[in-house]
């Protein structure tokens, strides 16, 4: 039923109710197609065949179906793909960090668990001392004061 120069009707995609033209057959269910469609390959069932058997050769070019078929009054338009361009290739931007000054050599005298100790009683040191600060200090003058308001 499918055969080189076989007339069709696409039935699906962007291509659909345009006309074409059997190229070449690819496989049981797929054909090579040219003409008012993009040439390329198509499913059997996504064509709708006519009546109509065009004379060209198997594997024809795109000006050869384009001059049969304006021979039998179906107008085509250019398909050719167009050129792909170089794409630029993107820049990655790079972050500048400010250079960190040079630290001073470790101390290797201590071990690690030794200034892990060290911390620990130096926070607990200084969080007794903060608390303590924090308190306002009564002065002997503020306290006798309290001491004579609670006798009367």
């Amino acid at each position: 039923m499918y055969e080189i120069g076989r007339l069709c009707v696409k039935l699906a995609g962007r291509d659909a109710r345009k006309k074409c033209v059997v190229v070449d057959i690819v496989d049981d269910l797929h054909v090579l197609v040219d003409g008012e469609t993009r040439r390329r390959k198509c499913n059997l069932k996504h064509l709708e065949p006519l009546d109509t058997v065009l004379k060209i050769k198997k594997g024809a070019s795109h000006d050869e179906v384009k001059a049969v078929l304006e021979k039998e009054g179906i107008k085509v338009l250019e398909t050719k793909p167009k050129e792909q361009k170089t794409k630029p290739k993107k820049v990655k931007a790079v972050k500048e960090k400010p250079l960190k000054e040079a630290k001073p050599a470790k101390k290797t005298d201590e071990k690690p668990a030794e200034k892990k100790s060290v911390k620990k009683s130096a926070k607990k040191t200084e969080t007794k001392t903060k608390v303590k600060a924090d308190k306002p200090k009564e002065t002997k003058e503020k306290a006798d004061s309290k001491k004579a308001a609670k006798k009367e």
